[in-house]
């Protein structure tokens, strides 16, 4: 379906108005996008916004409305959103799809429409929808890195591991592999567990997108040649390949004598004018030059830590390695943890932002989950930080209203930079704004760059609550 005549799929929650937040886009630089399957009943319209990128190799960004990356989300329609994902992922490797996904597509649908408990009840649904699957799951850094969590919580028996741009002493690297159109492309992959991760079992990659599939490819490809395995899954929020793409996952398939499936919430195409990645440089070039960067440091508020008393020896994410134990062991901890920092903010009425950062994701998910659902009057939203430059619009129609750029601050092997922090100040709309953010960092990255940097930012926004994750450090294997 054409951008134009998608009118019906829009997302109130991130523009206003009942605006699609990709119309801004779609006129400039002629960018369409075209609904194909809708296994859960979401077109591309209702799953991704649009905004326009600060990068030499790609004009456009599809900016998700369920990932939690760049949009303050309901935190419990993102974990929904990646456990329907799971489901759909169960029905393929046992081919008992199940009344899950079908019947939670309503919800999917009422969630992304504001419809008040459509989130928790979609999340509800799919928590516990049926037996352990024996799995590997591999999610990407930086962007799915709690979706690929979320689809192992769905499978509820899979071994979870993210790939890494962050270098760390002690761990062995398993292979690597490189996202062509990234902005920064090294991946590294270093579980603490080899064994549990070298395994002939299914091996489920996720990312929120596929626009070409190349970065799975060459995934399995590495895989592969350290360890082969009969079965592959891919699992994104949309997949927006072409004829060419999906032929190439066939040939290599067929080349190395495996099954490779590919799921997705909404299949689809975008439509590129000739001539877009120039259009797109020359928008950003105009742009930038006026441009007015929101949240430079003030006085603003105050920064106040909570101490989360994180479980000993449990692994802040799937960096090295998450097991089902692991799991079970955080979903004990979660209720107590979220408690502590509801008794450091401000009140328990108005909104609220869980803020993560870059490639830890799902620790700040699943506690902006549990204060969700803890403080019922209060709106609780989650996001995280990221490397990906993207250029910020003010404009009911664009995805990316305002961005906050701040210096890195976990001492990352590839040098300083900029990092940011999208449609986190309120901009041009004061119903945006926050009354309160959580901000929930590993503790290597808990620094005086921090300090100086993001957290001055966001204290001129709102009062700030910060909550440090020790970052597992076991060198080598874990028991």
């Amino acid at each position: 379906m054409p951008v134009e005549d998608s009118r019906a799929l829009r997302e109130p929650g991130t523009g206003s108005g009942g605006v699609w937040p990709g119309e801004w886009v779609a006129k400039r630089l002629g960018v369409l996008l075209d609904d194909g399957e809708r296994p859960v009943g979401a077109g591309l319209g209702d799953l991704v916004g649009l905004a326009v990128r600060r990068n030499p190799r790609r004009a456009h960004l599809l900016v998700s409305a369920v990932l939690g990356k760049h949009v303050p989300t309901d935190p419990r329609l993102v974990h929904g959103a990646g456990l329907l994902l799971g489901e759909l992922v169960r029905g393929r490797l046992t081919g008992a799809a199940g009344s899950g996904p079908g019947a939670s597509g309503p919800l999917l649908l009422a969630s992304l429409g504001g419809s008040p408990g459509a989130a928790a009840a979609l999340r509800d649904r799919l928590g516990e929808s049926g037996p352990p699957v024996d799995a590997v799951v591999l999610g990407y850094a930086e962007t799915a890195t709690s979706l690929g969590h979320s689809v192992a919580d769905a499978l509820r028996g899979a071994y979870y591991l993210h790939s890494t741009r962050r270098p760390v002493a002690g761990f062995g690297t398993y292979g690597g592999f490189e996202e062509e159109h990234s902005h920064a492309t090294s991946h590294l992959l270093l579980p603490a567990d080899r064994a549990a991760f070298d395994r002939d079992v299914p091996v489920v990659l996720v990312d929120d997108e596929l626009s070409t599939g190349r970065t799975v490819l060459n995934t399995i490809e590495a895989l592969h040649a350290v360890r082969p395995r009969r079965r592959y899954v891919v699992a994104a929020l949309v997949d927006v390949r072409g004829p060419d793409d999906r032929e190439r996952t066939q040939a290599l398939a067929a080349a190395l004598g495996v099954r490779i499936d590919v799921v997705a919430l909404a299949h689809g195409r975008v439509g590129l004018p000739e001539g877009v990645l120039e259009a797109g440089q020359q928008l950003v070039a105009g742009l930038s030059a006026g441009s007015v960067e929101t949240g430079a440091p003030g006085t603003g508020f105050g920064v106040v830590r909570a101490d989360l008393d994180w479980p000993a020896g449990l692994p802040d994410g799937g960096r090295h390695g998450f097991s089902p134990g692991d799991r079970g062991r955080l979903e004990e901890a979660l209720p107590a943890m979220a408690g502590r920092v509801a008794a450091r903010l401000p009140g328990a009425e108005g909104r609220v932002l869980v803020l993560g950062s870059e490639e830890l994701m799902y620790a700040p998910l699943r506690l902006a989950e549990a204060l969700a659902d803890m403080l019922p009057r209060v709106d609780v939203r989650f996001s995280t930080t990221t490397r990906s430059p993207v250029l910020a619009v003010d404009d009911p129609g664009y995805a990316i209203r305002t961005r906050l750029a701040f210096p890195a601050h976990d001492d990352p092997a590839d040098g300083t930079g900029e990092r940011y922090a999208y449609n986190v100040a309120p901009g041009s709309d004061p119903a945006r704004a926050f009354d309160a953010i959580v901000l929930v960092v590993d503790d290597v990255a808990d620094t005086r760059a921090l300090a100086d940097g993001l957290l001055a930012r966001l204290a001129a926004l709102a009062p700030v609550v910060l909550a440090t994750v020790p970052s597992f450090r076991g060198g080598g294997e874990r028991p």
